[in-house]
């Protein structure tokens, strides 16, 4: 007979954590804020795909960004540049933003005068995945120099995401990429996501990918 008792303690914090996403949510949708999670491993180019996105859509639509690192505010100063509302999160050491942190970042941020609020996520391709931070929509980058096989490698994080952003296509003649093997993995995994290659060096794609965003946040605004 066991003296002590078993606490299955990882699934009370994502039970309680996906409650407290579902309130976020639907302050959100109280108040016409879209929240944008968008995750990535380091290096895939998130932080320039965001500057492109940014200037595309800033005069049609009041932006804010949410910048969460371990450390450091170099990407924050980045975004500071566009012109638009931006804050840095540091997460302590913590891999991942939860709901109750995105929360906080929000409150940070205000979103009284905000249509669009993106969460650019801590760098990497597990913790993230794991955790519902209260968006309405997430997306993930992949780059090209990372290679096909990451949804064999990385399945939950392809199997949230509603969009896959295949970044620095550019680079397609210099690495060993099999774009239609990793859409067919990822549509394996997730048959709903919609995969747009692009270059947010050279603008290829940016444009579908602005026109999905676009619809998303119109939709979000008008249900």
């Amino acid at each position: 007979m066991k003296t002590f008792k078993v606490m299955e303690v990882k699934r009370s914090i994502f039970e309680n954590n996906d409650r407290q996403a579902d309130i976020l949510r639907q302050r959100l949708k109280k108040d016409k804020v879209f929240l944008l999670n968008l995750m990535s491993s380091p290096g895939s180019g998130k932080t320039t795909t965001l500057m492109q996105t940014i200037q595309a859509l800033k005069d049609e639509m009041r932006i804010g960004v949410m910048e969460a690192d371990i450390d450091s505010d170099v990407d924050a100063s980045k975004i500071a540049t566009s012109g638009v509302k931006v804050i840095q999160l540091h997460t302590g050491g913590m891999c991942h933003l939860d709901a109750d942190m995105t929360k906080q970042g929000l409150e940070g941020l205000g979103t009284n005068e905000i249509d669009l609020a993106i969460l650019e996520n801590v760098g990497n391709l597990v913790c993230p995945a794991e955790f519902d931070t209260g968006a309405v929509k997430n997306a993930m980058i992949l780059s090209v120099p990372e290679g096909d096989d990451k949804p064999l490698k990385y399945p939950l994080m392809f199997s949230i995401c509603d969009v896959l952003l295949v970044n620095k296509m550019d680079t397609l003649s210099v690495f060993d990429f099999d774009l239609k093997a990793c859409e067919e993995r990822v549509k394996k995994l997730n048959p709903n996501i919609k995969v747009i290659p692009i270059s947010a060096k050279t603008g290829e794609g940016m444009e579908e990918w602005i026109i999905w965003l676009r619809k998303q946040v119109n939709e979000w605004k008008d249900r």
